[in-house]
């Protein structure tokens, strides 16, 4: 995080501090010099996951298991910085770690632990998260994806969209109706009758795969289930976890923006002066870093919370309504600082603000989390 006026590095303790300069040396000499060229060209080099891995990032607040069991403000700060260089790479982390392994580690057996766990730890082997369907995104319980008993055998059909990692993923921990409910399977890559296709021409989070998840009379033994869960609560219950990463990540993103603004409105001259110092443009500046700084810190209080049990999957929803939004605007207005120069990948607001624009729809839209809000805050639901 930046010192900025409100030197907020003194609200982290110095294991915080620790963390943030690793994953920010981590980012500044192994991320950020190529993260252009990956978007531009709409590609995740598979060095990453494992480069990601030996630095402890996937499932990093999970214990045991090859994990580095470090607390929700440590996960949070490493998002925070791996957002700052694109969300393309928080996904992957938040992904792997806050959907994939956090449904295996919370509601597998021990067996299912032990054989996915580690490797997914390392990232010697990628997870996704096949929930959202092409035609049920924000009422995923509607999803038509079915699993029906077939002697000791479970049988698979449907389509899962919109899945990051999904075309590079070893396991895939896919959610179907049965006739107990919801349940939970976990469906390794090169098993017959399920396939992924890549999606194409996406304009945002082009340094990350993105993937359509087809089954076909998937068949799976009795032991894919995941044991210890039924219904939408398991699924739901691992989306909050990745929503609290975006709480933070999204903040990264901003920061990106506004330190590319701060510096360019410094050094770009006009009229004989650099525009830092015309009155619209310190206008400009002082509402993106008053966000930015509310923002951190609604994210430290969610993480300090969640660290102690206390947090909510409102307050959770309350920091990904208002961090993103406000992210996206940040952007925004960075974009229009840096005016025709914005729209280039010579620097990193136009990338940050495109990815921006799939984080404000994904893991809960910026609708869903405004009723959820609303519910919260009058005791009424307003989803139908």
């Amino acid at each position: 995080m930046s010192r900025g006026i409100l030197d907020l590095d003194l609200l982290l303790t110095p294991d915080e501090l620790a963390v943030r300069d690793t994953v920010r040396a981590l980012g500044r000499d192994k991320l950020l010099p190529d993260v252009a060229t990956w978007f531009e060209e709409g590609i995740l080099p598979s060095e990453i996951p494992p480069l990601l891995g030996s630095h402890g990032l996937f499932g990093m607040h999970l214990q045991g298991y090859g994990c580095a069991g470090m607390s929700a403000v440590d996960y949070g700060i490493a998002c925070l910085e791996l957002e700052a260089i694109d969300s393309g790479l928080r996904s992957l982390v938040s992904v792997q770690g806050s959907l994939a392994m956090t449904a295996i580690h919370k509601f597998g057996s021990e067996e299912q632990k032990q054989e996915w766990l580690p490797g997914m730890a390392t990232g010697e082997i990628v997870g996704c998260f096949g929930l959202t369907e092409p035609d049920h995104g924000s009422d995923p319980g509607s999803m038509r994806t079915h699993a029906r008993r077939d002697g000791a055998d479970w049988v698979l059909n449907g389509t899962k969209m919109w899945i990051t990692n999904g075309g590079i993923a070893g396991v895939a921990v896919v959610w179907a109706q049965t006739d107990e409910g919801v349940r939970g399977f976990i469906v390794p890559a090169g098993t017959p009758g399920f396939r992924t296709q890549n999606i194409k021409h996406k304009m945002s989070l082009r340094a990350s795969i993105t993937s359509e998840l087809i089954l076909d009379d998937c068949r799976l033994p009795a032991d894919a289930v995941l044991p210890e869960v039924k219904g939408l609560r398991g699924p739901l219950s691992c989306l909050n976890e990745a929503r609290y990463g975006i709480v933070w990540g999204a903040m990264g993103a901003a920061r990106a923006c506004f330190e590319a603004a701060q510096e360019y409105a410094g050094s770009r001259i006009q009229f004989g002066r650099p525009i830092a110092g015309f009155q619209l443009t310190q206008k400009k500046l002082a509402d993106m870093y008053l966000e930015l700084a509310k923002g951190t810190l609604l994210a430290l209080q969610i993480g300090r919370l969640k660290d102690e049990g206390k947090a909510t999957p409102q307050q959770v929803s309350l920091g990904k309504l208002n961090n993103v939004r406000e992210a996206l605007h940040i952007a925004h207005e960075a974009r229009g600082i840096l005016g025709a120069n914005g729209i280039t990948l010579e620097y990193p607001v136009i990338r940050h603000a495109n990815n921006l624009e799939s984080v404000y729809t994904y893991e809960g839209t910026n609708e869903i989390h405004t009723l959820i809000v609303g519910q919260a805050l009058t005791g009424i639901a307003a989803y139908s």
